[in-house]
């Protein structure tokens, strides 16, 4: 699982062209939007996209991607029960 987590981290940073935050900076429990990392909606969709493309996740309801979206620890939960890739 930390495996997951430090990859998710690496993807988050490049998807997002994040130059100034290194994986060492982003914790498993930080918040990826409002005060933690200050994520928007932008980056919501590209790291759905990311999900898609990268672990077989389709996420159609956007209230479902709030949830999932909430820290790093709860994206890597989310990919272990519903990845197909």
């Amino acid at each position: 699982m930390s495996e997951l987590k430090e990859e998710l981290k690496g993807k988050i940073i490049e998807q997002l062209n994040l130059e100034d935050v290194s994986v060492a900076d982003i914790t498993d429990d930080d918040a990826l939007f409002g005060d933690g990392l200050g994520l928007d909606s932008i980056d919501a969709l590209e790291l759905i996209v990311m999900l898609d493309k990268d672990y077989g996740i389709r996420l159609s309801d956007p209230k479902e991607g709030k949830k999932i979206f909430e820290s790093v620890q709860v994206m890597a939960d989310y990919i272990q029960e519903h990845r197909t890739k």
